[in-house]
């Protein structure tokens, strides 16, 4: 592979730039501490919500995740680099999120490619298919923690 480039630097810089975007920083706050899904009803709820500050707030983290996982998909910016787990942790977390029922939202929204370009960039690299299972443990845990404190309510 080869290495990364000065327009490499340059495009993850203004990627992470993208992200303090007032809005954009709104909805990736709701996709990580508030944004639980539990089923694919969970997503298809919030997706079908045309309007609403979830929806925009859902659709815009994905789009922003599918260009930028595009980017590197098509050969434009540096796979390795993009893959530090301090740049994209943010979008494994949400694939990690939406992972145990992909296959079932694939299926209802009629779209078997919806997070592929996402899925295959993650799962292009053994460095980024460990930080994955760390992820999917760690969100398991948080997962289990959560149900834990509902059920004490």
């Amino acid at each position: 592979m080869a290495k990364p480039t000065a327009a490499d630097a340059q495009l993850i810089l203004k990627l992470y730039d993208l992200r303090r975007e007032a809005e954009l920083r709104k909805a990736r706050h709701w996709w990580v501490v508030a944004f639980w899904p539990q089923s694919a009803d969970d997503f298809m709820k919030v997706s079908g919500a045309m309007g609403t500050p979830e929806n925009n707030w859902l659709r815009q983290v994905m789009g922003y995740w599918g260009i930028a996982s595009s980017l590197v998909n098509h050969g434009a910016l540096n796979r390795e680099l993009f893959l530090e787990p301090s740049f994209c942790g943010e979008m494994v977390l949400i694939y990690v999120k939406l992972k145990p029922f992909l296959k079932e939202l694939r299926e209802k929204m009629k779209n078997p490619e919806f997070l592929a370009g996402i899925e295959s960039l993650i799962m292009s690299s053994k460095k980024s298919r460990e930080f994955l299972k760390r992820m999917e443990t760690n969100l398991a845990a948080r997962r289990k923690t959560m149900a834990e404190g509902a059920k004490a309510s």
